[in-house]
C-alpha cells in the first residue's frame, strides 16, 4: 500500500497555502512536513509549506478582531463579540480564564484547581470551530500600530527541547487586554523569595510549599528553631486577596492540620503584614469585625513596611527580622512590562492611556481594557482600580460597541472615521465582597468610600458571598465543580495529598 499513502503525500503537500495565513518574511510560524512509517523519495522531495502568520483580511472575509489576554476583560469581550460580524483571534499564555475571587481556595484544597479554570474555547466556541478564529499560546513583543501588525512569540514553559517561533498578525480591530503583574515596589529579594496569587501555576506552587514544609516538620532532629520558620506563613498586604488567603489559610489549619498534623499545631501560624489598614476601601466597622475575625483565628496581624526580602526571612522598617516558612506577597498591581514598552501615551500610574470609548486615541483601531488601560488625564476621569468588576464590564461594553460598528460596516481597519460612537464607558461601582474565615465574610455595598449604603458582616454574608460568586462562575459545568467541592470538603475536610 505504499503506493497509495505517497499518493496521498503528494495531494497535500501540493496544495496552496490558505488565503488565512499569509507569508511574511523572516518569521516562519509553522513548517507542515510529512510523517509516515516508511519515507519514501517522494516524500523527501516534496515541497514543506510554511505558514508565517495571519496576512491582512480580505474583502470577501470577516474583519479581524485580535485580542490579547485572556483575564477578566478579554473573556467577557470575546465571549459578547458577533461572530457572525467578526473573525476572533486571541493571544495570550495561557488557554484558560482564572476566576480569580476563589483562587485563594484552591491554595488549601477547599476547591480544585480546575474549578477555577474556564477554558477559552468554552467562553468563545468559534476560537475552536470557525475557520477565520484561532487561539495562539503565545505573548506579544510589539504593535506596529501603523501597519495593522502585532508581533507574537510562543511560549515553551521553559521548555529547553522546544524553540520558540515569532510569528505576525494582521488586525482590522486590536483590543489590549494584558492585564497587570504584581508590584514589588523595587523592594529586593521579592520576586526571588516571594510566591504571588493571580494564576492556578501560583496557587499550586503555594500549596506545594504549604504541604512541604508541613511533612518537612516531622522529619527527627529539626530544630524548634527551625520547626518554628518551616510552619511560619507570612502574607504581605492587607487587601482582598490577602486577608482572604489569611482566612482561607487559618481555616485550613484549625480544622485540617490540627487534625491530621496534630503534633505541629503549637507552631504553624499565619501573620499577615500591611503597612497602613487592612481591608482600606471596605467600611470602617467591617474594617474592625475583619481584625477581630482574624485575631481570633489565630492569625497575627502586623502594621510595617518591608524593606528586604531574604531566602528565609524579611526585614521591616523597623529593623526586625520576620522569618517564614512561606511568603505570599499580595500588595497590589502595577504595569507588565509589555504595557511600558509600547510607546502609547500613558495614563497616571503607567496603564495604556484611553479615552471614554476605551480608544487608545493616539493611534487607529486600538482599544485598552482591564488593568493594563487608565483614563487620560485630559477625558477628567480618574484611572479606574484593577478590579475584575471593572475589567467584566469594559469587556460587556466594547463587545457592544464593536458589535454595532461592525454592523454598521466600519469593522475594517482604518474605517472608523466620523462614526458616532454612542454614549461613553461609565463605570458604577457594585460593592466589595471578602470572606475572613470561619463561615464569616464582608459584604460592602456603597458606591465609594464616601457615600452611604448596605455593609453587613457576619455568617449572613458569608452565605451572600457564596452565593453571589457561585452564580458569577463562568460555566455550568464549573458553577458544578464549585458547589460539589465544597459540599466534599465541608463532609470530609480539604484534601492533604501533595501532588
Amino acid at each position: 500500500m505504499s503506493w497509495f499513502r505517497t499518493a496521498v503525500i503528494k495531494s497535500f503537500t501540493k496544495r496552496p497555502c490558505p488565503s488565512k495565513f499569509s507569508s511574511f518574511p523572516r518569521s516562519p510560524f509553522v513548517s507542515l512536513m510529512n510523517f509516515s512509517s516508511e519515507t519514501t523519495q517522494e516524500a523527501k522531495s516534496s515541497e514543506i509549506v510554511q505558514y508565517t502568520g495571519l496576512g491582512p483580511t480580505r474583502p470577501n472575509e470577516k474583519p479581524r478582531v485580535v485580542v490579547l489576554g485572556s483575564g477578566w476583560a478579554g473573556c467577557r469581550l470575546m465571549k459578547g463579540l458577533d461572530t457572525d460580524v467578526y473573525d476572533v483571534v486571541c493571544v495570550s499564555p495561557r488557554n484558560h480564564m482564572v476566576f480569580t475571587p476563589l483562587l485563594a481556595s484552591t491554595c488549601v484544597g477547599t476547591l480544585e484547581f480546575r474549578s477555577v479554570a474556564e477554558p477559552i474555547g468554552r467562553i468563545q466556541p468559534s476560537i475552536s470551530t470557525a475557520p477565520g478564529s484561532y487561539f495562539f499560546l503565545a505573548n506579544c513583543k510589539g504593535i506596529d500600530a501603523d501597519e495593522h501588525v502585532v508581533h507574537c512569540e510562543t511560549m515553551t514553559d521553559g521548555a529547553d527541547d522546544l524553540p520558540s517561533w515569532s510569528f505576525k498578525i494582521s488586525y482590522d480591530k486590536l483590543v489590549i487586554a494584558s492585564g497587570a503583574e504584581a508590584s514589588t515596589f523595587g523592594i529586593n529579594g521579592v520576586k526571588e523569595h516571594a510566591m504571588f496569587l493571580r494564576e492556578v501555576s501560583h496557587a499550586q506552587e503555594i500549596r506545594r510549599k504549604l504541604l512541604l514544609n508541613l511533612m518537612l516538620s516531622d522529619v527527627p532532629g529539626i530544630s524548634e528553631e527551625e520547626k518554628k520558620r518551616l510552619l511560619h506563613c507570612v502574607v504581605i498586604g492587607g487587601g482582598p486577596t490577602g486577608v482572604e488567603f489569611s482566612g482561607e489559610l487559618s481555616d485550613f489549619i484549625i480544622k485540617d492540620v490540627h487534625e491530621r498534623y496534630s503534633h505541629v499545631k503549637d507552631y504553624i501560624h499565619v501573620t499577615l503584614i500591611e503597612a497602613n489598614e487592612i481591608l482600606s476601601s471596605f467600611d470602617v466597622r467591617l474594617r474592625q469585625y475583619a481584625m477581630r475575625q482574624l485575631t481570633k483565628s489565630g492569625v497575627q496581624l502586623v502594621r510595617g513596611v518591608v524593606k528586604d526580602v531574604q531566602s528565609h526571612k524579611i526585614i521591616l522598617d523597623d529593623g526586625s527580622e520576620v522569618p517564614f516558612g512561606l511568603l505570599v506577597w499580595s500588595t497590589g498591581v502595577g504595569p507588565s512590562p509589555f504595557i511600558q514598552s509600547l510607546e502609547f501615551p500613558k495614563s497616571p500610574g503607567g496603564r495604556v492611556g484611553i479615552d471614554e470609548w476605551l480608544r487608545v486615541p493616539s493611534v487607529e483601531d486600538v482599544f485598552a481594557i482591564g488593568d493594563c488601560g487608565g483614563f487620560l488625564e485630559n477625558t477628567g476621569k480618574q484611572v479606574l482600580p484593577a478590579l475584575a468588576q471593572v475589567a467584566e464590564r469594559q469587556g460587556k461594553f466594547l463587545s457592544g460597541l464593536l458589535n454595532r460598528i461592525g454592523k454598521d460596516g466600519r469593522g475594517r481597519a482604518n474605517s472608523l472615521g466620523g462614526i458616532d460612537l454612542g454614549d461613553p464607558f461609565v463605570y458604577k461601582h457594585l460593592g466589595s465582597m471578602a470572606t475572613v474565615g470561619r463561615y464569616k465574610a464582608l459584604v460592602d455595598l456603597r458606591q465609594s468610600k464616601d457615600t452611604k449604603g448596605l455593609a453587613l458582616a457576619g455568617f449572613v454574608s458569608w452565605f451572600i458571598w457564596r452565593s453571589a460568586y457561585l452564580t458569577r462562575v463562568i460555566s455550568w459545568r464549573n458553577r458544578f465543580y464549585v458547589a460539589v467541592n465544597w459540599a466534599t470538603t465541608f463532609v470530609f475536610g480539604r484534601d492533604i495529598s501533595r501532588i
